[in-house]
């Protein structure tokens, strides 16, 4: 399975705005939480998963995405194809990132915020594979 963006839309009127995604389907989500990074130098990277999958949207802001397909979990390959891919909250899309990637994430403006999905609870399995930032 390879990541997916999920487009989302906008409609606005006299009365304001709306902000929808009706392509998203979150069966299965058991988890939600927001990231938001210190600044927009702080790249949140390398974090991966072999079994979770998680989906991002900005709902503050906006975001820059890398993802790779991991190779080998105890020793991936440092030249792996990276796909890039930039989140706002001007339109809610939603990045689907399947298990065998990681990610890293930078703000690209201040006081930005990401909202994950994660289809596993905190602890129900141990799935968390950490690389350093510039190991891709």
């Amino acid at each position: 399975m390879t990541p997916t963006l999920i487009k989302g839309n906008r409609h606005q009127d006299e009365r304001g705005s709306l902000c929808f995604n009706n392509d998203f389907k979150a069966f299965g989500i058991k988890r939600i939480y927001t990231l938001q990074n210190s600044d927009t130098q702080f790249i949140r990277g390398w974090q991966g998963h072999k079994i979770e999958q998680r989906w991002f949207s900005a709902v503050v802001g906006s975001f820059k995405i890398k993802l790779v397909g991991i190779d080998n979990w105890d020793n991936p390959s440092r030249d792996l194809p990276m796909l890039e891919f930039t989140l706002s909250a001007e339109n809610l899309d939603v990045l689907h990132v399947p298990q065998n990637y990681a990610s890293s994430i930078q703000s690209l403006e201040e006081n930005s915020k990401l909202l994950v999905f994660a289809d596993f609870e905190l602890g129900e399995i141990q799935d968390e594979y950490r690389f350093a930032s510039d190991y891709f």
